[in-house]
């Protein structure tokens, strides 16, 4: 298969209907469903079920979907890494979530900056389940991912820790002076709805809740009485002022922070980075 003709598919796979996907890769209809059908003659199977308003995915069109998908953020990553070693830049790019792990990362950034051979490291603070789409596709060479939130499919990881998770609530609600609460407690707050954070294609499922993108945005909308949320314990460094409290939930899941990198990567930098991270 060429990378032309993932390209091709997994624009028509997204849309769901061939012409949406021929204007937004800029091509002509017709030569679009041709290559579509080249595809599925050569691969001797349906990928996509026709109708008259668009299209659907078949079984083997879903696998194909996410296959593509990963190919073509390995070409990506390839092409970007590649270019870098060119350049000359022989420094680390390591993604975290905005807000996540502040204080891990900043006892790691130190504690590798001391090691003899530490070269720069350039930090990329990310969205909410962002981390993982630029590692895969070359945009960054190691990550701080959150388990069970993000997938480390096809990564090497080292786990660096677990914590428990609180709810965030504005200060005046009855449930802030509590010592802890249980999820039964939190569910279906009056007034104070989770919020709805984007998928990865940047759409929102629906609900009550406010979008939000990032967690300096929901924390104001917190201490505006408009949402509650659960996040991991060490989110208390960010609570500043008495707006804010943070309440343990007994049985909230655990939350664990790995880093992760490509499986293929012979970098000394990053092998270095990881010892430090696990050492920590």
């Amino acid at each position: 298969m060429e990378t032309r003709e993932l390209r091709y598919f997994v624009a028509v796979a997204e849309e769901l209907n061939v012409g949406r996907a021929a204007q937004r890769l800029g091509i002509a209809q017709p030569p679009l469903s041709r290559a579509i059908s080249q595809l599925e003659r050569r691969l001797g199977v349906d990928l996509l079920e026709r109708h008259s308003r668009g299209v659907t995915l078949t079984e083997a069109g879903a696998v194909l979907l996410r296959e593509a998908r990963a190919a073509l953020d390995a070409v990506e990553a390839a092409e970007r890494r590649t270019r870098r070693a060119a350049s000359g830049q022989a420094g680390l790019v390591l993604v975290a979530k905005a807000g996540a792990s502040a204080e891990l990362l900043a006892k790691l950034l130190d504690a590798y900056a001391g090691e003899p051979d530490a070269v720069g490291v350039e930090v990329l603070l990310c969205g909410i389940a962002e981390q993982e789409r630029l590692l895969r596709d070359g945009r960054a060479d190691v990550a701080l991912l959150h388990h069970p939130f993000d997938s480390t499919a096809g990564f090497d990881t080292e786990e660096l820790g677990t914590e428990s998770q609180v709810v965030i609530l504005p200060a005046g609600h009855p449930l802030a002076t509590r010592p802890h609460v249980r999820m039964a407690d939190i569910t279906d707050l009056p007034g104070l709805p989770m919020p709805r954070w984007p998928r990865p294609d940047g759409t929102y499922p629906e609900g009550p809740g406010p979008e939000v993108r990032d967690s300096t945005q929901l924390l104001q909308l917190i201490s505006l009485g408009r949402a509650c949320t659960i996040l991991p314990e060490s989110v208390r460094v960010q609570l500043r002022g008495d707006d804010l409290v943070a309440v343990p939930v007994l049985d909230a899941p655990l939350v664990t922070t790995l880093i992760a990198w490509p499986p293929h990567s012979r970098s000394r930098a990053l092998a270095a980075l990881i010892r430090t991270a696990t050492r920590l």
